[in-house]
């Protein structure tokens, strides 16, 4: 078996490492050993919260749904129950923000849903 010396190879992904570890602290930017564990957590941690931040902005958006459906005078799941009896195909995204910067268009809404649930 051939000898393999890999002088170039490593010095790149060592530089590539030191790169993706470059802002942080200390000898977490400066010494490879230790920048390879921080670069290989931070990736962990941002692969992890890439799904995270969906699952927070549905939860966000949810509790602003609520909010305005409250107010209205019904309740998160009624209101959602009736919008789907009504057959209005309405994301959590967009009710969310009609709730927080339209409350005439997101009152519209709870009438329909309102409808929708006494005629169901």
């Amino acid at each position: 078996m051939p000898r393999v010396k890999r002088g170039t190879h490593r010095r790149a992904n060592r530089k590539k490492t030191l790169a993706l570890a470059s802002g942080f602290f200390l000898a977490k930017s400066k010494l490879y050993r230790y920048a390879q564990e921080a670069v290989e957590k931070s990736l962990k941690f941002g692969y992890v919260g890439r799904k995270r931040k969906k699952r927070d902005f549905r939860q966000l958006f949810i509790v602003r749904i609520n909010a305005g459906a409250t107010a209205a005078g019904i309740s998160y799941s009624r209101f959602m129950n009736g919008l789907k009896k009504a057959g209005v195909d309405l994301n959590r995204k967009i009710l969310a923000d009609l709730a927080a910067n339209d409350p005439a268009a997101f009152n519209q809404l709870v009438e329909t849903a309102k409808k929708a649930l006494a005629t169901a």
